[in-house]
Parts: C-alpha cells; structure tokens; sequence
C-alpha cells in the first residue's frame, strides 16, 4: 500500500528513514535535573538544538485501549465494524468515527498513524512501552519522552529566569504518570488533578509574619544538621535544600495561574467540554504558553471488554470538543508551531468482538495522531486488515519509531546513548523516525 495514498508527498516510497544526528556539545557531565536544575547546565546542552525547533510536546494519553475501529481507522459495513459507523472527514477518501465531528473538521491539521504496532498486550506494560518508548526491562526503569526532554533541552526561561514551575507535568495521571526512569526522581512528572481545583499544597497553612518565623527556624536546624557533616553529604544526590528552594520560588510565583482554568472566559471553557479531561486541556494550552516542556493529560475509561460501542461513543463525546478546542487554541496562540501534539493509548482493539460485545487488547495495529511542531499535517499511514484475518498492518510502525520522530523533531539526538547509574550506555531510542511526517 502507498504509504501517502491520502497525501501529495512526492517521497511516497519511504515511510521510515534512519536519521542520525550527532551533536558537538556533548558531555556526559553535563547531564540535567528538570526544573530543580541550575539553566547553565543544560543551555550548554541544548543551545544549538533548538533554533526554530519546537519547544514543547503536550501528550493526550488515552488509557485502557482506545478502538482504533470506532475512532481513526473505521471501515464501516465490513465485518469488522459490528454496526459502528463513521462520518467523513476534511481529507478526501478519509473517515472518522461517529462521534468525531470536531476532530474531522480539523484532519487536515495533524497526521494520522493508523499503523503502530507494538510487541505488548498487557495494560502496564503497554502503557510502560509507549510512554518510555521501550519494552519493560527487569531493574531498569526508562525515562518517559517527558522526562527525556527536560533532561536534554534547555530548562525553559521566562523574564530572565528559569521557569518557576515544573517543566514536566501530568495532568489527571491514573496509576501510569510519566516517569524519570534511571534519569532519577526529580523528572518524574509533577502530578496534578481536575484542574477546576487548585495546585495542592501550594500556599501555606499560616500567614506571612509566622511562616517567615518557621523558615527561620528551619534555617537554624539546617545549619545544626549540616555542621561537621558537609564532608558526608552529597548535595548532588540529596537535592533536598534545592527542592525546599524551588518549592518557595513556586508557590510564590505568578507562573501558578497557568494552572487555574476558573479565570478563563466561559465560552472557551465550554469549548473544552464540561469535563476533567476538557479542563485538563485548556490547562495544557496554559501550561506550554508559560514555557511547560511536556504536559500530558490522561483520559481514562477505554478498556472497553464489554459493550466496546456504547463505552467508546461514551469517551469520543469527552475527548472530541477538547482535543479540536486544544488545536485552535494552540493555532490562535500561534503556538502551533512551537507545540507537538501526541495522542496515544497503550495499544488497539480487536478487529472482532467477543461475547459480551467488547474487544479486547489488540497490539497488532493502532492509531496515533501526531499534530503541530512543524510536522507535516494531513497525511494517513497504514491502516489495519479491513477483514480482521491479518495480524501485521499494511506498513507497520514501531512505537519506537513514534518517539525517535517526536525526539528528532525536537532537536533531541535520539542515538545518543545516556548513562545509566550502574554505568551501562543506553541510546535515548532504538527506533527510527518516520519520514512521511517529518
């Protein structure tokens, strides 16, 4: 199959090409620590990386499974459908599922990955699997690609200054958050619920004058504590005066309203949808505007095993407005650009049903849809087996090769190779990125 049958790309022959980047400013001493990290360290690193590169990734993370059937790859009036419909979208020839109206307006504006494959079946190790960009290994934790762009690029500034909140952020995170692997905790994503509330445990219990005074006296017990034991600590290590310092900075910092949603206009609160994960959204666009590296918003409720129809129409009514909202934001921002957005779910849905009407885990071809960051836009790759017979998908994608193309497009050199604490070498990723939307 054409891997552009639906695009005008005149490289139509070669879906995947291996890139290899290399970059002069390297050293393996240089490595960052998020947003708890001083800017100088990683400007080093990332300084030449990010001339008209983008800067941020928002990751709009579909747990359970989402059907790739009744979403972004349908094939209504096959036997594989099982009655779900679809409707027409902004590219000739290409459906959506019902239930995508907003998001097939705007198919021209993101590409779609209708082919990803991956070697996982399991909900924890599928989810470890795209979110890390590698198969789970025993004693090894990777780093999510949130984690791995706040290591390599430059800790984002504004006014002058580091950014005064977390550069990695998760919102809604269910049980899977984005992770900072053998990078160490401080990637780990800063995790935050419905963002109709506020950032918790941001504001003191006690007012100004007391809170001063307990400060000060924590800084007597530092000083008790550290006194003859200055040879015995390592500050590398414990980091704790720097998370006490990072946390004041952020708590008393304006950068926290780009968190609030409440203070938006109505009517671009209602564009989003009544929900969490609507609200999560918004917050998103929030978030990479003030200079956020990676935000992820997490829609659960896709493990659809029984009545797969009703559960998925249920989710697509949550996630159309505010995914189609979260484009023309960015669009209307003019951060578009300078944004990726990645939507993806640990793997598919079997092409037939079970007896309880649901389908189950089906890692042999699933959709991705990758939009903004200078990508290109309207292009759909593969598809799954319209008779449901075929395991492998017509030009099969590795999730590997989803994160080295978000990677690359980023200025991150995917085939470097990071350090683990037990001092084994690992490259960023082992995939390739895919030419077709680069």
């Amino acid at each position: 199959m054409n891997p552009f049958s639906h695009s005008s790309h005149p490289d139509s022959c070669n879906t995947l090409d291996h890139l290899s980047r290399r970059t002069l400013l390297r050293s393996a001493g240089l490595a960052g620590l998020s947003w708890l990290t001083p800017l100088s360290q990683h400007l080093a690193i990332g300084a030449e990386k990010t001339k008209s590169k983008p800067k941020s990734v928002i990751v709009l993370w579909l747990q359970g499974g989402a059907s790739q059937l009744e979403s972004f790859d349908p094939h209504p009036g096959s036997d594989i459908a099982f009655g779900s419909k679809a409707i027409n979208s902004a590219i000739k020839g290409v459906k959506f599922g019902e239930g995508l109206e907003q998001s097939a307006e705007l198919a021209n504006e993101f590409s779609i990955l209708r082919s990803v494959v991956s070697k996982e079946g399991d909900h924890s190790r599928g989810i470890y699997n795209m979110k890390t960009g590698f198969r789970p290994f025993p004693g090894l934790i990777h780093p999510s690609i949130g984690a791995i762009l706040c290591h390599e690029l430059p800790v984002p500034v504004t006014g002058g200054a580091p950014l005064d909140i977390p550069t990695h952020i998760s919102i809604l995170p269910a049980n899977f958050p984005g992770r900072g692997g053998y990078l160490g905790a401080e990637y780990d994503a800063f995790q935050v619920g419905d963002p109709v509330n506020p950032v918790p445990d941001v504001k003191s219990w006690t007012d100004g004058d007391r809170d001063k005074k307990r400060f000060e006296s924590l800084g007597v017990l530092e000083q008790s504590f550290a006194t003859g034991r200055l040879a015995d600590l390592d500050q590398k290590r414990t980091l704790h005066q720097t998370a006490i310092d990072n946390a004041r900075r952020m708590m008393s910092s304006e950068q926290l309203a780009a968190f609030d949603v409440k203070e938006r206009p109505e009517a671009e609160r209602e564009a989003y949808g009544d929900t969490p994960f609507g609200r999560g959204c918004l917050a998103a666009l929030g978030l990479v505007e003030a200079g956020v590296r990676c935000v992820e918003v997490t829609l659960n409720g896709w493990d659809t095993h029984v009545n797969n129809a009703e559960g998925t129409s249920k989710q697509l009514a949550i996630f159309d407005p505010a995914f189609a909202a979260l484009l023309r934001g960015l669009k209307e921002r003019e951060l578009y650009d300078d944004t990726i957005v990645l939507v993806g779910t640990e793997f598919g849905r079997t092409p037939k049903v079970n007896v309880t009407e649901g389908r189950d885990h089906w890692p042999h071809g699933f959709s991705v849809l990758l939009g903004g960051g200078g990508l290109r836009s309207g292009v759909v790759l593969g598809e799954t087996d319209p008779s449901g017979e075929k395991e492998e998908p017509g030009d099969p994608i590795r999730v590997e090769d989803v994160h080295a193309t978000v990677l690359n497009q980023l200025g991150v050199d995917y085939e470097y190779e990071l350090t683990t604490p037990i001092g084994r070498p690992l490259p960023i990723s082992e995939g390739r990125p895919v030419r077709a939307v680069i």
